[in-house]
């Protein structure tokens, strides 16, 4: 069985997956209805109101909930579509953590160097804030809430999402792209988005909600996307901050520089360039093949004989 045909393992009628769907994306949802109708006036006090909260206050405020919709997400999967986590995770027999861990270190050791090596060229923009103390207490809060986040959202778009929308439409290439832009719109509330603009923001989003997605599809599993997620977010938090980015942290490095600066490098270079070298990496150590098939392919129900419904 493939990745998306793991959802036919569990009770999978419609009511349960609208409810589901209501339940956990309920946060995104009405971040994206706040931000189509509220007045930028208001967005900009929403954000500077922000701002008077201690960092690591404002950041665990932020991460929290996910924690709980995390949780949700996984009981109404158990108990109301009557199905495994691992089959939401991966199609292994296990989860595999060796995945998780090289994708965190490839994009860790991306981030880090190239952040150094802008550091080396020109540092004018960069105020080094670190504070023992500060940093210590962000440190700790990252790596307990962080992965409550991006698990939230791996699970939900790539994972739940992905595999209950490719067995209604019954191919695969419909939920890539359907994911990876509600990835986008969930995420149409960050500051950044008013800093820089909305439509270069979305390009960046849903350029990395493909990646993750192709990730997913093409390793059969959640692993890879679920380490480069927590990579990107942790070094985000934990390297550098500026005034207009939704994580407000006690970063090692503060950048002061206008947002509208190195936009077009920090959004088209990424998914043209790195992201293409990334899956390469990925597909010759983990050795995919047939990506048309697992990309664009159809969805077919298996043999009764090659699953069970619990329950």
């Amino acid at each position: 069985m493939n990745y998306i045909q793991q959802a036919y393992k569990g009770q999978r009628e419609l009511w349960m997956f609208i409810l589901t769907t209501i339940l956990v994306a309920g946060i995104f949802i009405g971040n994206f209805i706040y931000f189509l109708f509220a007045d930028p006036a208001d967005l900009e006090m929403a954000y500077d109101l922000m701002k008077q909260i201690p960092p690591n206050l404002s950041l665990i405020m932020n991460l929290l909930p996910f924690a709980f919709l995390l949780g949700l997400l996984f009981i109404l999967v158990k108990f109301v579509h009557q199905r495994s986590i691992l089959s939401l995770t991966t199609t292994r027999p296990k989860v595999d953590f060796g995945r998780i861990l090289f994708s965190f270190l490839m994009i860790t050791i991306y981030t880090i160097a190239t952040f150094f090596i802008m550091y080396a060229i020109d540092s004018s923009n960069l105020v080094f804030q670190f504070d023992a103390v500060k940093f210590a207490v962000l440190f700790v809060i990252s790596i307990i809430l962080f992965p409550f986040q991006i698990g939230l959202e791996e699970y939900l778009f790539r994972g739940y999402l992905m595999q209950n929308v490719g067995i209604l439409v019954k191919n695969k290439w419909f939920p890539l792209i359907l994911t990876s832009v509600l990835f986008g719109i969930a995420h149409s509330a960050n500051p950044e988005v008013g800093a820089i603009g909305f439509w270069q923001m979305m390009t960046f989003y849903v350029g990395t909600g493909l990646l993750l997605g192709i990730m997913t599809l093409m390793d059969e599993g959640l692993e890879l996307a679920l380490g480069f997620h927590l990579g990107n977010n942790l070094i985000a938090s934990l390297l550098v901050t500026a005034d207009w980015t939704a994580l407000q942290t006690d970063a090692i490095f503060k950048d002061t520089s206008e947002p509208e600066l190195g936009a077009i490098s920090d959004i088209i270079v990424p998914i043209l360039v790195v992201y293409p070298i990334m899956l390469l990496i990925l597909s010759k150590k983990y050795g995919w093949t047939n990506w048309k098939e697992k990309l664009v392919g159809k969805v077919t129900e298996p043999p009764k004989e090659d699953y069970k419904i619990i329950g």
